[in-house]
């Protein structure tokens, strides 16, 4: 099959293939018998029809019929129409056709490249009639010629870039990249050429490689005189030749700061005043400065270089707000100096070496002016110790403070104890000359130091006041007498050795001289006949107690006391007498106690369990006798509900009386119903109850009329209690009063008791029952039926 036939060939004789042909395009074809190409038939071969092959189709066709491509041939196409060419793969039937009949190819529609850069197809020849394949399948490819149908693009819209500032020509700032989506290896469709339309005459870009570098000097390229740049740089195709295509893009660079300008100051000279009661540290004013940098490069140091408030105050930074803060470094004093003047300096903390200015740096002066302020009294010590012996009789001086006032009027100063620090009130100073002394004893052995504060306040003006703390420390005399160091627990054997010892003592003592204590031990002169023990002493401060003989009888006396004389050798010397108390045991031949009398196993004073048990009982029965005595007590104060057998009352009850707790002790007076006759002649305030306020309504309750009673009938005082309590709008709603068993007196059916009636059943008239008023009237009715009815 021959492929674009039209091509030249050049014949390369091989001797696998005798001819070989290959175009000057490089493309392979079919090989041509030899006598086509001499003229002579030399040998007969079997040719291939078939071969593989590119085609080239143009881009981006805009023509209105189908863009031809190529022809396929078959050397078994005689031109009868019997062949039939079929093409198949990557667009067969859609993008591309083929004319089954003469093997033209067509492309149906307009190709992109940048979509799509070749088609693999393929093709065969096939009998129209039959459908037999007259030549094998063969593979080759569509690929798309290129043009300039593509712009640059940037990698981003917009840039952002910075330099610093004052940077010399050619910094680079940053780098921008355009591609391209044409093919790179066709022509210059994809050759790019970088230029700056906007940005002169600051920054420049770089054709080939797109680098922006900066285009004026370290003067001309200031941020305090211009910080934002906006720079656009346009990429041009076709090595940015005429008619070649362009992409632009923004680049925004900013220029950062570096510290080229110096701090100075807002003024010359600044003025302050400040009290002279201001303490170390206190802020006395703000000195400001400006900076045209910015950031870290705006950070300031204050110093203060000369005056001659050096000494008395002192500058730092504010590390906020950037401002110097002048404060006292040393207490002031109106009357020594009342003004200064201290000369101060500003400089940044970072300088940037290359614009580092050789001249001075910027100085101002500040002025201070000391206000004077009524200063409380001051004394010639911060604190003052003085030492006492404990012995000292009371009224001694035990020392004296000074204080005087600092201000030019120097007032008078009174002196006082702080109680506060002296609640025992042990000393009191004059309150003229500040000497202190005693009020009472002195007692090392309880308190060994004292620390009081003395109040010195001025006389005309008391709020002004200061105190001193005053250390006295008592100084120990010999006063106290040794004695035993414990309670010692000492038994003897009752055969035992003469001389043995059977216990080592020591002693202690309140006391503490300076030259550490010295105890002597002996034995009391009144024990020295009797000779059962006696006392060495060792020489250190401890003795040993030694039996005086050999035997010893538990049961003839099992006890006995050795009185033991302890003396110090301080001045004056003082000695006391301990008793150290020795019991008689029953031990085994290794001198371990085996038995001793039950006194013996106690080892300290007290009261027995049988005295302990007889002490709780009587507490109890005591507590007992107290708890009857309180009951029956109270008994007695309660008041009878009848005084007597003959003041018979009705029962009042009231249910469901939630009342004003204890203090409602108006809710129901019983002893009104005792003596009716004074209650009925009380007044009306005396019926209305204590917790309830009478309101004005009051007077519209209704005229209450009884029927005329006896002032002495308690039935007449409680319905008069119950008919106020109905109509009254203040009464509250839990007062219930119910009556029972009572007959009253006056009732017109006088008593319905049967005590009195007669024994007989005879036949009886209940006709008066009628007389005796409605309320009767159920009753009356109900005796009448069964008379009738018997």
């Amino acid at each position: 099959m021959l492929l674009n036939a039209e091509l030249t060939f050049v014949c390369i004789y091989l001797f696998t293939d005798p001819f070989h042909c290959q175009s000057k395009t490089g493309r392979t074809m079919t090989d041509r018998p030899i006598s086509a190409i001499r003229g002579e038939k030399l040998l007969k071969r079997v040719r291939r029809g078939w071969m593989w092959n590119q085609f080239f189709l143009q881009e981006e066709y805009t023509g209105s019929d189908y863009q031809y491509i190529g022809k396929l041939q078959s050397d078994q196409d005689h031109g009868d129409g019997s062949v039939k060419y079929v093409l198949s793969g990557e667009g067969a039937g859609t993008i591309f056709v083929i004319d089954e009949n003469n093997g033209d190819l067509h492309a149906t529609r307009r190709l992109d490249r940048e979509e799509k850069a070749f088609y693999v197809l393929k093709a065969t020849v096939v009998n129209k009639w039959t459908g037999q394949k007259l030549e094998p399948e063969t593979e080759f490819i569509i690929k798309l010629h290129d043009i300039n149908d593509n712009e640059p693009k940037f990698s981003k819209e917009v840039y952002t870039a910075s330099v610093p500032e004052r940077s010399d020509i050619g910094t680079s700032v940053t780098q921008v990249t355009a591609t391209d989506a044409d093919d790179t290896m066709y022509g210059n469709s994809a050759k790019l050429v970088y230029s700056i339309s906007q940005g002169h005459p600051y920054f420049s870009v770089e054709p080939n490689t797109g680098v922006i570098r900066t285009a004026l000097g370290p003067g001309d390229m200031d941020r305090e005189q211009r910080e934002h740049y906006q720079v656009v740089i346009e990429a041009k195709d076709m090595g940015g030749q005429r008619g070649g295509l362009t992409g632009s893009t923004v680049v925004k660079i900013t220029l950062t700061d570096v510290n080229d300008n110096p701090p100075h100051f807002t003024q010359s000279i600044y003025q302050f005043r400040v009290p002279e009661s201001s303490t170390s540290g206190s802020v006395v004013g703000r000195i400001q400065a400006t900076d045209k940098d910015i950031g870290k490069n705006t950070e300031m140091d204050f110093t203060i270089i000369s005056g001659d408030g050096m000494e008395m105050f002192d500058i730092s930074t504010d590390k906020e707000t950037q401002e110097g803060l002048v404060t006292v470094r040393k207490p002031l004093d109106y009357e020594k100096k009342p003004s200064y003047t201290i000369e101060i300096q500003v400089q940044n903390t970072q300088e940037y070496v290359r614009f580092v200015s050789s001249g001075p740096k910027d100085v101002a002066t500040v002025r201070l002016a000391v206000d004077d302020v009524d200063e409380p009294p001051v004394f010639k010590k911060a604190s003052y110790l003085y030492e006492v012996k404990e012995d000292v009789a009371v009224g001694t001086v035990v020392g004296s403070v000074s204080a005087m006032d600092p201000d030019r009027a120097r007032s008078i100063v009174n002196y006082s104890i702080d109680r506060r620090t002296d609640r025992g009130h042990l000393f009191n100073v004059y309150p003229m000359n500040g000497s202190v002394f005693l009020l009472k004893s002195l007692d090392r052995e309880t308190t060994a130091w004292h620390n009081i504060s003395v109040v010195a306040t001025e006389l005309n003006n008391p709020r002004q006041s200061s105190s001193v703390s005053v250390y006295i420390r008592v100084l120990d005399i010999n006063d106290n007498a040794p004695m035993f160091a414990t309670v010692y627990e000492t038994f003897v054997c009752e055969k035992t050795k003469a001389g043995q010892r059977i216990q080592t003592v020591s002693a202690v003592d309140a006391d503490e001289p300076s030259s550490g204590h010295k105890f002597a031990f002996s034995l009391a002169p009144e024990e020295t006949h009797h000779r059962n023990f006696s006392v060495r002493d060792n020489g250190d401060n401890t003795a040993g107690i030694l039996t005086g003989r050999a035997t010893y009888s538990r049961l003839h006396k099992s006890v006995y006391l050795v009185p033991v004389v302890i003396t110090d050798d301080d001045y004056p010397m003082q000695s006391s007498t301990g008793t150290l108390t020795v019991r008689v045991c029953t031990c085994d031949h290794e001198g371990n106690m085996e038995l001793c009398k039950p006194e013996a196993l106690s080892s300290s004073p007290g009261l027995s369990t049988g005295a302990l048990v007889a002490i709780l009982l009587c507490a109890i029965i005591l507590l007992l006798v107290v708890v009857l005595f309180t009951a029956l007590r109270h008994q007695r104060k309660q008041e009878p509900l009848i005084n007597s057998k003959e003041d018979v009352r009705d029962n009042v009850v009231s249910y469901n009386d939630e009342g004003g707790g204890e203090e409602d002790t108006q809710a129901f007076d019983i002893g009104a119903l005792r003596h009716p006759a004074a209650a009925a002649a009380s007044d009306e305030g005396a019926k209305q109850r204590r917790d309830i306020i009478p309101t004005d309504t009051l007077l519209l309750m209704p005229p209450i009329r009884m029927a005329a009673r006896d002032n002495g009938d308690v039935c007449e005082f409680i319905n008069q209690r119950v008919m106020e309590n109905d109509y009254s709008p203040t009464a509250p709603p839990y007062d219930s009063l119910a009556t029972y068993a009572y007959e009253g007196v006056g009732s017109v059916a006088e008593s319905l008791s049967s005590l009195g009636s007669a024994s007989s059943e005879a036949e009886q008239d209940y006709n008066y029952l009628s007389d005796w008023g409605p309320r009767f009237r159920k009753l009356a009715d109900l005796y009448e039926a069964e008379d009738s009815d018997f």
